[in-house]
C-alpha cells in the first residue's frame, strides 16, 4: 500500500478544485452546493490517495467522478428541496457586462435544471467536460448505451424547452 503524500494532495486539491466546483456547478445550478460538492469530492479522493494511480488524468478523472456521485447522492435526499426565496439573488459566478450573455446563460441553466439528474449528468460530463461515451459510463457507472439514450433525451428536451421560448419571445413581440 502507497503511503499518502498530503503535499502532493494538496497540491492537486487546488489544481483539481475550480475544474470540479465549475462542473458541480453546471449539475446543480448553485455556487453554495457546487463548492459543497467539489469538497465532498475532494475528501473522497483524500480518502482514496493512497490507492490511486499518479498517472495523467486517473485521479482527475476519479475525482470528477466523486464530484457527479456526491451530486447524485445529494438529489436523492429529501432535504434538498431548498429553493431561495427571491429570484433576484444572483449567483456569485455572474460577471458584470452585456445582459444578454447572462440571459442566455440564465436560460440554460434554467433548462439544465428541468432534466433529470441523469440526462443532467450526461449532458454536463460530455459537452462540458468534453468525455466520451465510454468515459461519461465510466464516471456514471452505467453502460454506453444508457449514456446515448440519456443524452438523447436530455438534448430533445432541451431543444423542446428552447423552441417554448421561442415561441413565448415571438408571442409577445406580436403583442
Amino acid at each position: 500500500m502507497r503511503r499518502r503524500d498530503d503535499q502532493e494532495f494538496a497540491d492537486f486539491a487546488v489544481a483539481a478544485r475550480p475544474r470540479l466546483r465549475r462542473t458541480a456547478y453546471l449539475l446543480s445550478g448553485d455556487w453554495e452546493l457546487a463548492a459543497d460538492l467539489a469538497q465532498e469530492a475532494l475528501v473522497r479522493v483524500y480518502v482514496a490517495w493512497p490507492r490511486l494511480h499518479r498517472a495523467g488524468e486517473g485521479v482527475h478523472a476519479y475525482a470528477r467522478r466523486c464530484a457527479v456521485s456526491a451530486w447524485i447522492d445529494w438529489t436523492r435526499k429529501r432535504s434538498n428541496r431548498e429553493l431561495p426565496t427571491s429570484a433576484e439573488v444572483l449567483d456569485r459566478g455572474q460577471v458584470e457586462g452585456p445582459a444578454e450573455p447572462l440571459a442566455v446563460r440564465d436560460e440554460l441553466m434554467g433548462a439544465l435544471r428541468e432534466l433529470g439528474p441523469r440526462q443532467r449528468a450526461c449532458v454536463v460530463l460530455r459537452y462540458y467536460d468534453d468525455l466520451g461515451v465510454a468515459d461519461t459510463a465510466r464516471v456514471l457507472g452505467c453502460t454506453e448505451g444508457t449514456v446515448k439514450s440519456q443524452t438523447a433525451k436530455a438534448l430533445a428536451s432541451l431543444r423542446r424547452h428552447l423552441e417554448l421560448r421561442d415561441l413565448v419571445a415571438a408571442a409577445e413581440g406580436g403583442l
